[in-house]
């Protein structure tokens, strides 16, 4: 009796050395894209329990050549993936194992060498060339009997029929607390290749030009440094191109790249309101709270319509523009020539920093849009190459509210006039981004076209010479722009379009507000 029962425990000591040898042998591969830490990070939770893995970054020359990629964005992706390299390194002893070329040639390359059985990543809202990507690696997989196991990135839901309960969904999800680092990590060691520099990809930042430092350690920092007293003025600063600067939380690049969760940012903000007594700063955290909402409220609508990334949403209004595009128009506001100091200030700081305030990225869209007539495509495609920040979900959604051609948001008309003087009074913006009106007094910084000749000579400046004058009226253009998008509201189907945007991309919390009757 007793060796029958030995017997067994041997067996079962045999079947369970067996399947840990079957588990140690099947090798997965974690996918990084933009999702570029270790915390709350699903894929590489998921990998790290399931057995060996390796560790994948694909520099993907094709999508780098976009016309929305810009050097400013290659560098904030390098930084951070120096601090993932560095937090892998010094908490697992693993390295990241980076390959150059088109996603699908770099999988099979790895797939002949490992024989890799399961592919762990997150799921990516991205442009056309992601999304084009990601579709070519789905068939990929399923001929090669690969398993795609994909994670929610955010509170974007694939293929989502309808709106109605999508915020309770979005809180299901990104309400839940946080996942941890994965304890223990085991990797392949591959044959070592460096990570590719922005130099060697071809993207050199001119000296002019700084990008926000990133990484998880630094989002870390930004997001410790907001929710501990930063944030105390959000809520009436965060309107302002100088105050903004720092009141702002900064976390946006930190999510464009992932060296961050939105589901850390919202959990840690929580915890924060939640031990604080009444008071400004508490007041500006539930204004933070509300807009991390937005960040999936808008990239859900390029999820569920790819399209509008090249489209009006509405397509009723198509036409409304596309024909009247005037190159000298945009190539004047594209380099902050247009002779309106405060557009002219948002467009230079922006190029430089890679960083501007909300309420002056709607005021470029405007003028754009509105002043100068100008088609939102092309707009959107230089500000895209600007933002160090660009998300395509919000990019894009935002540049169509923004241009007036959803049918379901109010219009929005901006004077830079206006936001000169409520958002800079004292013109030290103005004056910083453009210094040919530094000597302008403040009553004409705003417009200083208004200036009399005889101001203008004992100020040294000569506008229309050493900074251009107006290069649209702005009176004239706005009746121009108000009646060409009168005319097309009128058309007899506008109202059913509109509706139907509504139904598939409007907020179900009344903040979009629904097509008018």
């Amino acid at each position: 009796m007793a060796q029958e029962v030995g017997a067994h425990v041997g067996d079962r000591a045999l079947l369970q050395r067996a399947l840990q040898a079957e588990r140690e042998a099947r090798v997965n591969v974690v996918w990084f894209k933009r999702d570029l830490r270790i915390d709350d990070h699903e894929p590489l939770a998921r990998a790290a329990a399931a057995g060996p893995c390796v560790l994948l970054y694909i520099h993907e020359p094709a999508i780098l050549a976009g016309d929305d990629i810009d050097a400013i964005h290659v560098h904030a992706f390098d930084a951070a993936l120096a601090a993932l390299e560095a937090e892998l390194r010094s908490r697992y002893g693993a390295m990241l194992t980076y390959r150059t070329g088109d996603a699908v040639a770099v999988l099979e390359s790895l797939h002949a060498q490992t024989g890799f059985t399961t592919l762990y990543s997150h799921e990516e809202t991205g442009n056309a060339a992601t999304y084009a990507r990601d579709r070519a690696v789905l068939r990929w997989a399923r001929e090669r009997g690969v398993r795609w196991e994909e994670s929610p990135q955010f509170g974007v839901v694939r293929r989502l029929r309808s709106r109605d309960g999508w915020a309770a969904r979005w809180e299901r999800r990104i309400g839940r607390e946080p996942l941890p680092a994965a304890q223990q990590l085991a990797t392949i060691a591959l044959p070592y290749r460096a990570r590719a520099t922005p130099s060697a990809l071809g993207f050199e930042l001119e000296r002019d030009r700084s990008v926000q430092p990133t990484g998880l350690v630094q989002a870390r920092a930004d997001l410790a440094s907001f929710l501990a007293s930063r944030g105390a003025t959000y809520r009436r600063a965060m309107s302002s191109p100088l105050a903004g600067e720092r009141a702002c939380s900064r976390l946006s690049v930190h999510l464009a790249t992932g060296s961050i969760s939105l589901r850390t940012v919202t959990s840690a903000t929580r915890a924060r309101r939640a031990a604080l007594a009444p008071g400004s700063l508490a007041l500006s955290l539930k204004s933070f709270e509300a807009r991390l909402h937005w960040h999936c409220h808008f990239i859900q609508k390029l999820e569920d319509e790819p399209a509008i990334e090249f489209h009006n949403v509405n397509r009723a209004y198509d036409g409304l523009r596309e024909d009247e595009f005037d190159a000298t128009r945009f190539a004047a506001w594209a380099e902050g020539r247009t002779g309106f100091p405060m557009v002219d200030a948002c467009m230079r700081s922006l190029r430089a920093t890679g960083w501007l305030n909300f309420r002056m990225r709607a005021m470029l869209v405007s003028f754009a849009a509105y002043d100068l007539w100008l088609h939102w495509r092309m707009p959107a495609l230089h500000l895209a190459r600007l933002f160090a920040d660009y998300e395509p979900g919000i990019h894009y959604s935002q540049m169509q509210m923004q241009s007036g051609v959803t049918g379901i948001n109010t219009l929005r008309i901006y004077s830079p006039r206006k936001q000169a003087e409520d958002q800079d009074p004292e013109g030290i913006f103005i004056r910083r981004w453009v210094p040919e009106l530094a000597n302008v007094p403040r009553e004409y910084l705003a417009e200083p076209h208004l200036m009399p000749d005889l101001l203008q000579a004992a100020y040294g400046i000569r506008i229309g010479a050493d900074y251009p004058a107006p290069i649209v009226e702005t009176k004239a253009a706005l009746a121009y722009a108000r009646a060409s998008i009168k005319r097309f509201r009128e058309k007899p189907e506008m109202r059913a379009r509109s509706a139907a945007v509504f139904r598939k991309h409007g907020s179900r919390n009344s903040r979009e507000r629904r097509p008018a009757r």
